[in-house]
């Protein structure tokens, strides 16, 4: 079936033999001016940043850049994609009735990524459903006298997967995410999708799957239907990065700062913190703030970790490039002692 393509370079703003570092900065940028809790229109500001976090997901792995690299030197613009000749996507976007007389195609509403990155970049396809068979979960396609006693007593329907893109402020505050599902029989083209709700606990965790019972496909001869399964994604933060319920946040500081020491105001998930700089702080120091991080059971929360960078100024007035001089004829500080 085909899908419009996604160009993620045109979206970062960034050429196809952007940097890493590029992508990067590109990412950062564009998520500061389009994050939700800053942008004037929220609604228009939420579909983008989602956008931009999809287009950043695919860029910023170097696997699949690779794979999306192929996919686009075959795209033409305006046309309704196809993948081309021997390219295996990611997702088959295929599930198999237990009796294997039906095969249905399912695609995922309110997860947060279009159908483009399910199709080629999700999971919850054809090599999915084989690697679930083969661990016993699910219904798989039974045969002979497997298939006479399925039939007699009723066989569970096969499970469904998908990724499900979560902000940081989801994961801190928990939240109830509206997820349709659209089955669509290619034969006849006919479709049915269904709505419902699922919560996304506070404190979740990327990689985290979250099982939402009876959504997946339907069983055999009165049998349960199997459930859906959805991956925790957290969606790339301008500000903060997540390591398990621990949160790091780069901060920038002056050479002065550094060495004389500074209280700044940094962003947390939940309000404003003053954190206080010590003399002589290193680039690449780690400052901890207790109880700042992510939820993670039992009322308590992770640390989030202030990391220091040191920036020195590209531009200097003549009274600054003396006083510099004159700290260099003085100081006897030594970074490459022998």
């Amino acid at each position: 079936m085909p899908v419009e393509f996604k160009d993620y370079y045109a979206i970062l703003g960034v050429p196809r033999d952007a940097s890493e570092e590029d992508i990067k900065k590109a990412f950062r940028k564009l998520a500061r001016q389009y994050h939700p809790d800053v942008a004037r229109d929220k609604k228009a500001a939420e579909e983008k940043f989602k956008e931009i976090n999809e287009a950043y997901e695919v860029l910023s792995d170097p696997a699949k850049r690779k794979k999306y690299d192929t996919l686009g030197a075959q795209w033409q613009a305006g046309a309704g994609f196809e993948p081309p000749p021997g390219w295996e996507s990611a997702r088959g976007a295929r599930w198999a009735s237990p009796d294997g007389t039906q095969a249905f195609e399912f695609h995922f509403g309110g997860t947060g990524f279009s159908d483009f990155f399910e199709q080629f970049f999700g999971r919850g396809g054809l090599d999915d459903l084989l690697r679930q068979a083969r661990a016993g979960r699910g219904a798989g396609v039974p045969s002979g006298e497997d298939f006479e006693e399925a039939t007699a007593a009723g066989r569970r329907g096969q499970d469904i997967e998908g990724d499900l893109l979560v902000t940081l402020e989801e994961a801190f505050h928990g939240a109830v995410r509206s997820i349709s599902l659209q089955k669509t029989d290619p034969r006849t083209g006919r479709s049915e999708t269904h709505t419902f709700k699922v919560r996304i606990p506070a404190g979740v965790q990327d990689g985290q799957t979250i099982r939402v019972p009876g959504k997946g496909g339907e069983g055999l001869c009165g049998g349960p239907p199997g459930d859906l399964y959805l991956r925790v994604r957290l969606a790339a933060h301008p500000w903060f990065r997540a390591r398990g319920s621990d949160l790091y946040y780069d901060l920038d500081l002056a050479p002065w700062e550094a060495v004389l020491g500074a209280t700044v105001e940094i962003p947390t998930l939940d309000g404003k913190v003053t954190v206080r700089i010590p003399p002589g702080t290193s680039s690449g120091q780690q400052l901890r703030v207790r109880g700042r991080g992510l939820p993670r059971g039992a009322g308590e929360r992770g640390d989030l970790y202030v990391v220091v960078n040191i920036e020195v100024p590209d531009q200097l007035s003549a009274e600054e490039r003396h006083l510099w001089e004159q700290l260099r004829r003085v100081s006897r500080f030594n970074p490459r002692p022998s």
